[in-house]
């Protein structure tokens, strides 16, 4: 059975910073590293997050704690109404087009746009209302995990199967939420955990440092991969630090698309690119000496030697004992009567 090919997401989220020709710019940058789908980040702030709400510490870390989270937001989200000639455009370069959206109006907005897949972030993952209203709209749903117990990830899948949309239909990432991610926390055997909930398939939104744990994810089966990217790790916003540039993402896709033919299938069997080695690295029942007609084949007048193109060793045992129906010369390969020598 061959292996499914692993969508690879490349997050662009807000690092546009608000800025739609940045925008665009990601857009062409994620098609050109090969990715399937470029996913953006829809909300209305305010409709997002109270005036009350702290940051992130690693928020705070890389935008300061001057600003509130709303503000911060406020600065790097587009409006809603920029996202049709996103779609647009990466229907003109070719590739598949997705957002997050954070609200139940931006929801409103992106169903019309008629994306692939509905992605729903970790922090949405215990809103009932979002999770109803996303089911209402039906298609396919890719939801991330992090900071999720099993229950709840599982209250969630029963919320939108009972909403419409059946289990085969939602993908659950296995995810972490810290920007970093540190390693010790990373966890990838819980993807194994997500199976049991009978999904459509498990795969892993990544934000560790570098591509390796991304492309260990694949070999341990993800069918999804998510990675955020921006144009520069040292622009300002939020999650620049943990995201890859597009040469790196670039090696990301190159690295999942080797890690998946890699990864065959589970049948163990002699491949058509080693076969012509067989005879080269295996050996045969050769003369260790010169050896007369009808002398009888000892521990002493044979041996094993390559080529492999003889008799094979395996049958060493049957060898022994028999006669030599003709001459044969020392290193020459042995043969006996069954097998027409």
């Amino acid at each position: 059975m061959e292996n499914r090919r692993v969508i690879i997401i490349a997050e662009a989220g807000v690092n546009h910073n608000g800025n739609l020709e940045m925008a665009r710019r990601m857009v062409i940058e994620a098609r050109r590293a090969g990715a399937d789908y470029v996913k953006f980040q829809t909300a209305v702030p305010e409709l997002v997050i109270s005036s009350i709400a702290p940051k992130a510490a690693y928020q705070k870390e890389t935008t300061g704690s001057e600003q509130s989270q709303l503000e911060m937001c406020r600065a790097i989200h587009l409006p809603v109404s920029d996202y049709a000639g996103l779609a647009g455009l990466c229907r003109e370069e070719g590739i598949g087009f997705m957002s997050t959206p954070f609200d139940l109006v931006s929801i409103g907005v992106l169903a019309d746009l008629k994306m692939d897949y509905w992605k729903i972030p970790s922090g949405e993952v215990t809103n009932l209302p979002y999770l109803r209203k996303i089911a209402g709209y039906g298609g396919r749903v890719i939801m991330s995990t992090g900071m999720c117990e099993m229950r709840e990830v599982a209250d969630a899948v029963d919320v939108l199967e009972k909403g419409g949309i059946p289990r085969k239909d939602i993908i659950l990432l296995h995810c972490n939420t810290q920007y970093p991610t540190p390693m010790k926390d990373v966890n990838l055997l819980a993807m194994d955990d997500l199976r049991a909930l009978g999904c459509g398939g498990v795969g892993y939104s990544d934000h560790t440092v570098g591509i390796e744990v991304p492309v260990a994810a694949v070999a341990l089966g993800a069918c999804v991969i998510e990675k955020h990217f921006t144009l520069d790790k040292n622009l300002p916003g939020p999650d620049h630090r943990a995201s890859l540039e597009p040469w790196e993402l670039a090696q990301m896709v190159k690295s999942i698309r080797n890690i998946e033919q890699a990864l065959g299938t589970k049948q163990k069997h002699v491949s058509d690119s080693e076969r012509p080695n067989i005879e080269v690295a295996r050996k045969s029942i050769v003369a260790a000496r010169d050896i007369k007609k009808g002398e009888v084949f000892t521990e002493e007048n044979i041996t094993v030697k390559r080529p492999g193109n003889g008799i094979s060793p395996m049958r060493w045992d049957e060898v022994i004992g028999t006669v030599a129906m003709r001459d044969f010369d020392y290193d020459s390969l042995i043969a006996v009567p069954q097998d027409k020598g």
